[in-house]
């Protein structure tokens, strides 16, 4: 079979069969008296193999050396293409974000171009002050990519730059929400908790939606600055993880201070105090634990929190007794 006809029936171009033949991939076995190159059966089966190994990203000086050593074992090879396939993946992946946040800055010119990527690369600096003033810069000259400083914050350790990147996305206001609540779903609990304090300062109802989301996490390094800054909008539903925060300790203060701004009403109060008493009642809550819940009752106004500190004055821990007695005189004397 002449080359033409090798070019039609195996899609490969008689110009690139020519280069096989020059690499030494596949030979013609024969000539014709004219001198043109005659391919036989077993030769369109190589080509063919060739295709093959050359559409699983196999170089092509590695492909005569799989087609012609007996002894060549494949496996290690394989892994080497899915290593080199996922690196490159990666790549271009990287390339796609980049380019998808230089699209979303909608830059009027190559000079903004140029900016937005400078500030990309600002943010992905491996040195924490470049990273900061990045942040701190950014909206002066040109919008810039929310999403890059959301994903930026999400993976920012340094607590200087991390606070620069919070400022940005809540100069950002709502359109910072969306990137930050993707944060949320992550499966390491140091992401969500970035996500929670980034969150916790942007405003309105959007934000506070996800953070109402993040009660429900199960890391209380995630809840617990969900609830402080539920607590300080005024969102009742924050209390349970507040009065958990007393009782384990855990910016205990801050959460007591959150649970007296929330019992506005007596409704809620009374909600609070339950809630602290139940807690209290619990055998599982250690006696230190008991005293503060105890001392968390002193800023809930209210009857219930009146009775229960009427009832804890008698209580068998002096420490206890002794503090609920002091909150008594303490509410009298208002």
């Amino acid at each position: 079979m002449l080359i033409g006809e090798v070019a039609r029936r195996s899609g490969v171009s008689a110009r690139m069969l020519r280069h096989y033949e020059a690499l030494g991939l596949v030979r013609p076995s024969a000539r014709t008296g004219s001198g043109y190159r005659e391919y036989s059966g077993e030769d369109i089966r190589r080509i063919l193999h060739i295709e093959i190994l050359r559409s699983l990203g196999l170089p092509l000086r590695e492909i005569g050396r799989a087609l012609d050593d007996p002894g060549f074992t494949p496996a290690t090879l394989v892994r080497d293409l899915i290593r080199h396939t996922r690196e490159r993946i990666a790549a271009e992946t990287e390339l796609l974000t980049r380019l998808q946040r230089i699209d979303a800055a909608e830059p009027a010119d190559w000079a903004d171009v140029l900016q937005v990527v400078a500030f990309l690369q600002a943010l992905g600096s491996a040195r924490a002050g470049v990273r900061q003033r990045a942040a701190l810069s950014s909206g002066e000259d040109a919008a810039a990519p929310v999403e890059a400083l959301a994903d930026a914050v999400l993976r920012e350790t340094d607590p200087h730059v991390a606070g620069a990147l919070r400022w940005a996305l809540a100069r950002a206001g709502d359109s910072g929400v969306a990137p930050l609540a993707e944060g949320l779903g992550s499966p390491e609990a140091a992401v969500r908790e970035r996500a929670v304090r980034s969150l916790a300062e942007i405003p309105g109802d959007e934000a506070t939606a996800r953070l109402r989301e993040a009660l429900a996490d199960p890391d209380a390094a995630v809840r617990g600055p969900a609830a402080l800054a539920l607590g300080v909008r005024g969102v009742a539903d924050a209390a349970p993880v507040l009065v958990e925060m007393v009782a384990e300790g855990r910016n205990d203060t801050e959460a007591a201070d959150a649970l007296g701004a929330l019992a506005g009403d007596t409704a809620t109060a009374d909600r609070i105090a339950a809630g602290i008493v139940d807690r209290l009642a619990d055998t599982a809550t250690r006696p230190p634990a008991r005293v503060w819940l105890t001392q968390a009752l002193a800023d809930i106004p209210g009857p219930a929190a009146g009775r229960a500190l009427e009832e804890l004055a008698r209580d068998g821990d002096r420490a206890v007794a002794v503090t609920a007695a002091y909150l008594l005189q303490l509410r009298g004397a208002r």
